[in-house]
């Protein structure tokens, strides 16, 4: 699940990032509703966490646009304890439901994974490719009828190569998307993980999903290819 985190207070907003990241959700964060916009309307979430009172365009005004543009993901504010007001006007704007300042980031984990299953749907917690499938909620892999157990980076770096079937992606663009670091030159992280999933993925099976594309990166097969 891959959640945009809009929220300016530093502290809050590394919190909720590591523990996003620890239960095995590809976060990205940014303080600015500006930015927010941009990244909402040019890359693809399965969630946005919103504060509403956020530098250089409030949230409220971030969440309007975003529905009035046509972006149906499903957005969570973030509001004071005492804006009774702020969190009708949210829901009335189109926001999926709202959590009140201090709260526990399991509670947002939890609230995150209902709303993306009452608004997307169920259908859409399963990515498959070929016999490989992925359960998004409950972090299921298998492979024909073997069950594939994955750790967290691992799971991470499988379904973002999984949204986009056929799609080669650079180490660079895998590492900044999947490690949430600036790419490091030096490190071959990348080709380990990406070994370590050929190891649990494909080894066992005559058709192989993960392939390397040379000079360029990586890719898992579309199916209609394989």
């Amino acid at each position: 699940m891959k959640v945009l985190i809009v929220e300016d207070e530093q502290k809050l907003a590394l919190l909720i990032k590591k523990g996003l990241l620890g239960a095995g959700f590809v976060v990205e964060h940014t303080a600015s509703g500006t930015k927010a916009l941009e990244l909402a309307r040019h890359d693809t979430y399965d969630a946005i966490v919103l504060d509403i009172m956020i530098p250089d365009r409030d949230g409220l005004s971030v969440l309007r646009l975003l529905r009035k543009e046509g972006i149906r993901t499903p957005i969570i504010i973030i509001t004071a304890r005492d804006a009774h007001e702020e969190i009708v006007e949210g829901l009335d704007a189109g926001a999926d439901d709202y959590m009140v300042k201090p709260f526990f980031v399991d509670v947002l984990i939890a609230r995150l994974q209902a709303v993306w299953r009452r608004t997307m749907g169920r259908g859409l917690e399963i990515l498959s490719v070929s016999d490989l499938r992925v359960n998004l909620m409950n972090r299921e892999v298998t492979r024909g009828e073997e069950e594939i157990n994955l750790p967290v980076r691992e799971f991470n770096l499988l379904i973002f190569l999984m949204r986009n079937p056929g799609r080669v992606f650079s180490r660079v663009q895998i590492f900044e998307h999947v490690w949430e670091y600036n790419f490091d030159p030096d490190t071959n992280l990348v080709d380990v993980y990406i070994g370590r999933l050929r190891r649990k993925i494909d080894d066992a099976h005559p058709i192989k999903l993960i392939e390397t594309v040379r000079g360029i990166g990586y890719r898992i097969r579309k199916a209609a290819d394989v």
